[in-house]
């Protein structure tokens, strides 16, 4: 058994001879491969230094294989385009100025999304999973509302942050992306803001160009993405569900 501090290395041989590596190999008593008796065991050489340089060349010495790296005009994922701008700015009765903030990539607390969800009526889900689902997307748009004193005077300022919308896509980054979880605080619909936040989203998608974008809607909400351009399956046939039975 070799040590950690000596790792066995099986240099590469000609397919026309076998070798043992620590064990013998498991041929029945008396099998003859049609080797010489000296051929039946080779010991193993350590490999020298430059060996894996020499992979990395491309080509192995005393050996014909060449290794063929991965083309290097295949760039890495990218990251989706970040970006975030105040979408609506007003002055509120008393005052305060209140900031919508569309952004891409902003961080969402699970537990702002969940009281969100309350707000909806959607049903709880586990945090663990809202976190993964989060982590897991592909893009996370969201809205948030900002809220300013134009009092300057004031020692503490008002600055409060609350999650008022969400939507995220799931994408295999390349053709396709499907949005999910749309949702917009009760008290700030009717406003066009679920309108703003899908068609930025869809724009944020058409930059990184996926052009095959889906989702599922519920009846009551057909015409709100029918009017964004979304069109039912004309078939009625495509999209299918697998429910457990259980």
């Amino acid at each position: 058994m070799q040590t950690s501090s000596s790792p066995a290395l099986c240099r590469i041989v000609p397919v026309d001879c076998i070798f043992n590596c620590s064990h013998q190999l498991p041929y029945p008593s008396g099998f003859n491969l049609g080797l010489p008796t000296g051929s039946r065991k080779l010991k193993l050489s350590r490999l020298q230094a430059g060996f894996w340089e020499s992979i990395r060349s491309g080509l192995i010495k005393n050996n014909s294989t060449q290794v063929i790296e991965p083309s290097s005009s295949i760039q890495e994922d990218e990251e989706p385009i970040l970006e975030e701008f105040v979408l609506v700015e007003k002055t509120l009765p008393d005052g305060t100025i209140e900031q919508i903030i569309f952004s891409s990539g902003a961080e969402v607390d699970v537990y702002d999304l969940q009281a969100l969800c309350d707000k909806v009526g959607w049903p709880r889900r586990p945090l663990s999973k809202l976190a993964a689902a989060l982590r897991n997307s592909y893009m996370v748009a969201t809205l948030h509302s900002i809220k300013k004193s134009a009092k300057e005077e004031l020692t503490e300022p008002i600055n409060e942050k609350k999650l008022i919308g969400m939507a995220r896509a799931t994408s295999d980054h390349a053709f396709n992306a499907t949005i999910w979880d749309v949702l917009v605080d009760p008290s700030y619909q009717g406003q066009g803001l679920g309108k703003a936040l899908i068609e930025k989203l869809i724009r944020a998608l058409l930059q990184r160009d996926i052009g095959n974008i889906s989702l599922f809607a519920d009846s009551k909400v057909v015409e709100f993405y029918r009017n964004l351009g979304f069109e039912p399956d004309p078939e009625g046939i495509k999209g299918m569900f697998w429910y457990p039975r259980f």
